[in-house]
């Protein structure tokens, strides 16, 4: 005998958004008990048109079965250009993708979260708020996460953080200086109480710019890590990372990696 669902899904196609000037079609998975002391957590999810691909309700229903999450409400985000709106706020990379990305996180910060904070029951506790994408999507959930004291907890799966000044190629080309993204945690301030999960995979993809051996995405993030620790954020309590041998640059592989996010951001420690 099937169990009754624990989350509903209601899709929502009409939210029109005056700073990205497009309607948005947005997901949201929210418990069928309709309250909860205090709110319920947040996960703002970029990428949300892949929410089936990556089973995202089946994997909620999952860790709520076996009680290792607390309910929470999910905020699965349709991309619109993806290339465009996503990205770094402060400026867009080396061949100007990235220019609406200011704009997607003012919809993100202005629009859409006070419309979930009016229409459900949203824990006001920052570390209860998470943001979290894919590829690109992750790159855009770091940089808001970073710049909105808002998340207390950010997530990328296969993050961009290759995202540039400048092409790899050019003789000034410096890895120090020119990724984006690097840049602007080493120009931020250490905020207490924020963590990062980061996911990587063997197979995430082949090149390898600085010829050491190690793949970019693997060497990004590892940098990007770095960073962090630099402004005072310690690995394995603040920073959590997760290196999937067989992991790849894809749907499949973040499927994998979605329910070890969900129980590190959201652990029921009851």
């Amino acid at each position: 005998m099937a169990l009754p669902a624990h989350y509903r899904l209601e899709k929502l196609t009409d939210i029109h958004s005056k700073l990205l000037e497009r309607d948005t079609v947005v997901e949201i998975f929210v418990p069928q008990e309709q309250s909860k002391p205090g709110g319920f957590p947040l996960l703002i999810l970029n990428d949300g048109q892949d929410s089936e691909a990556i089973a995202l309700k089946n994997t909620l229903e999952q860790l709520a079965e076996e009680k290792a999450i607390n309910d929470l409400v999910v905020v699965a985000v349709h991309a619109g250009d993806r290339v465009q709106e996503y990205g770094v706020a402060a400026r867009s990379d080396f061949k100007k993708r990235g220019a609406k990305a200011k704009a997607y996180a003012r919809f993100i910060m202005n629009e859409l979260i006070p419309y979930i904070e009016y229409r459900y029951a949203i824990s006001k506790n920052p570390a209860e708020h998470a943001i979290a994408g894919f590829s690109l999507g992750g790159l855009s959930a770091v940089d808001i996460g970073w710049h909105n004291d808002y998340f207390g907890r950010i997530g990328a799966f296969s993050g961009s953080f290759w995202w540039r000044k400048r092409d790899s190629n050019s003789r000034f080309y410096s890895e120090h200086y020119d990724r984006i993204i690097h840049q602007q945690i080493r120009k931020g301030k250490y905020r207490p109480g924020l963590k990062f999960w980061f996911q990587t995979g063997l197979l995430d993809e082949q090149s390898d710019r600085n010829k050491n051996g190690v793949i970019d995405s693997i060497d990004d993030t590892l940098d990007l890590i770095v960073e962090l620790t630099k402004k005072g954020y310690r690995p394995f309590h603040d920073i959590q990372y997760l290196e999937l041998p067989e992991g790849a640059h894809d749907l499949p592989t973040w499927k994998q990696a979605l329910p070890e996010f969900l129980k590190w951001a959201f652990e029921n420690k009851s």
